[in-house]
């Protein structure tokens, strides 16, 4: 995913008219149910819908995001790169998946391993 395919998922899952992501967008775009997005968010499925503009909806949502500008760096090709966060075992988190590590509220541990990925350590 170039920083151009990275900057038009950007904007493809932002809510039109607003500065906020739309949880519809995004689950769409990664292929995800409504609850899996809820659960990694740790929020009522409803919320999705009815509260998009949940603060801890946001956080999960721009956290997201980041992991998946950091997994850019890594895996230029979108298909690809939404694979790898979503299903892609981590040995040295105990075989956890990115996504995983997202929803246990560790952003920056799973931002960390890409960017040592990118920079060509092997883990």
């Amino acid at each position: 995913m170039s920083s151009t395919a990275f900057a038009d998922v950007l904007e493809s899952v932002r809510e039109a008219g607003t500065s906020r992501f739309s949880a519809t967008h995004i689950a769409n775009a990664l292929n995800l149910q409504y609850q899996e997005l809820a659960t990694l968010a740790g929020v009522h499925r409803n919320t999705l819908r009815t509260h998009p503009e949940s603060p801890r909806l946001q956080v999960a949502l721009r956290d997201l995001m980041r992991v998946l500008s950091a997994a850019a760096a890594v895996q230029p090709d979108t298909e690809r790169a939404f694979f790898m966060i979503k299903n892609e075992p981590i040995p040295a988190f105990r075989h956890k998946t990115l996504m995983q590590l997202l929803q246990e509220g560790r952003a920056e541990d799973a931002i960390d391993y890409l960017e040592s990925i990118s920079a060509g350590f092997a883990g």
